[in-house]
């Protein structure tokens, strides 16, 4: 016993030590519990919490939730706090210095513009003032960190093609990329073909989440009619095996977010979690917290719980993370240097890959 104990703090303190990527993580998601309670005390609408424990059942999960419908009530909570160019903007400096505090070197934050704009904020104010958060953590911690930029499938085509214009002029200046995201059972991939096809011409990298909270199907469309580069979540893929081929063909990266897939009940149980298969099929698979603060995780949690439920090796850990740089969203040069840099670090931690 002594020895498994002494073998998984060796791996513990292996894996701190590794670079890091992170490709989808949600802004809202993340918010540190103490930051709210001072945005709230700053904007004059203060918490009534009478403790640490009540404020977080309001930011965080319980170990089993109930539903994606329990897990997305936890952003309702945070976002009113969020209507402010200040708030927006110290939210992303400070998930840029939550990752750096893991050795996360490259970072992808995402955001929909439009669910801050209560306050009077125009969608370009909103995406100027993240970026300007993440450029100043990025100065500040070492992390590169970048935007993808969210159209939300439960609003109308005229809002999202607003938010696809406003991403588009950010493009190289900090965004990276623009995602679909929201109700996937309700609002099918195929109702956003147009939309999409504006996002191609205007030279916007996509991103779609997709097969999460609906089937094999979802995956397909995103990829085949919408353009997708790289999808979001992918476990429900395995329902359709044509699916799973496409997948493996076209060799599209999935963003898978281990954690985040469990308490949303897009897989049963960790038994069922699809990564080991995939990555045997030579799928290729990324691992990311979708959401800090909301499934309380970090990157180093999400490798740790795949060693301990799923028997990923630390090689395996090794692909996963370079999987991750090799799929960023990043300009060739910057990402070419990322690259060099994590395999020789990776070699030189002993880890193969």
């Amino acid at each position: 016993m002594t020895l498994v104990k002494e073998q998984s703090a060796a791996v513990i303190a292996l894996l701190s030590q590794l670079p890091k990527v992170d490709l989808h993580v949600h802004l809202d998601g993340s918010v540190k519990p103490d930051t709210l309670v001072e945005l709230a005390r700053e904007q004059g609408n203060p918490l009534q919490m009478e403790s640490n424990t009540e404020l977080l059942s309001h930011m965080q999960v319980e170990e089993h939730c109930e539903s994606l419908k329990e897990y997305l009530e936890k952003f309702s909570f945070v976002l009113p706090y969020l209507q402010t160019g200040a708030a927006i903007e110290r939210v992303a400096y400070e998930l840029v210095e939550q990752a750096a505090n893991e050795n996360v070197r490259y970072i992808e934050v995402r955001f929909a513009p439009q669910l801050h704009r209560i306050q009077g904020l125009t969608n370009n104010e909103v995406i100027a003032h993240v970026l300007a958060g993440l450029q100043r953590g990025e100065q500040t911690f070492g992390t590169i960190a970048r935007a993808i930029i969210i159209c939300l499938r439960s609003h109308s085509y005229e809002i999202n093609t607003e938010v696809i214009k406003e991403a588009a002029r950010f493009l190289e200046k900090g965004v990276v990329a623009v995602d679909l995201a929201g109700d996937e059972a309700s609002f099918p991939a195929k109702l956003f073909r147009q939309l999409f096809e504006e996002a191609k011409q205007l030279g916007l990298p996509i991103t779609i989440h997709a097969g999460e909270a609906a089937g094999a199907a979802s995956v397909k469309v995103a990829i085949t009619e919408l353009g997708a580069v790289r999808i979001g979540h992918g476990v429900r893929m395995l329902e359709d095996s044509e699916v799973v081929g496409l997948v493996k063909e076209q060799q599209i990266p999935l963003e898978m977010c281990p954690l985040s897939n469990i308490q949303t009940k897009a897989v049963s149980s960790w038994a069922n979690y699809p990564i080991r298969g995939y990555m045997e099929q030579g799928i290729v698979v990324t691992v990311n917290t979708d959401n800090r603060t909301v499934s309380h995780t970090t990157i180093q949690k999400e490798y740790e719980l795949l060693i301990a439920h799923c028997g990923l090796t630390l090689d395996d850990i090794g692909t996963v993370i370079m999987n991750g740089i090799k799929a960023a969203f990043l300009e060739d040069n910057v990402k070419q240097l990322l690259i060099e840099q994590f395999e020789q670090e990776l070699a030189a931690s002993g880890v193969l890959v």
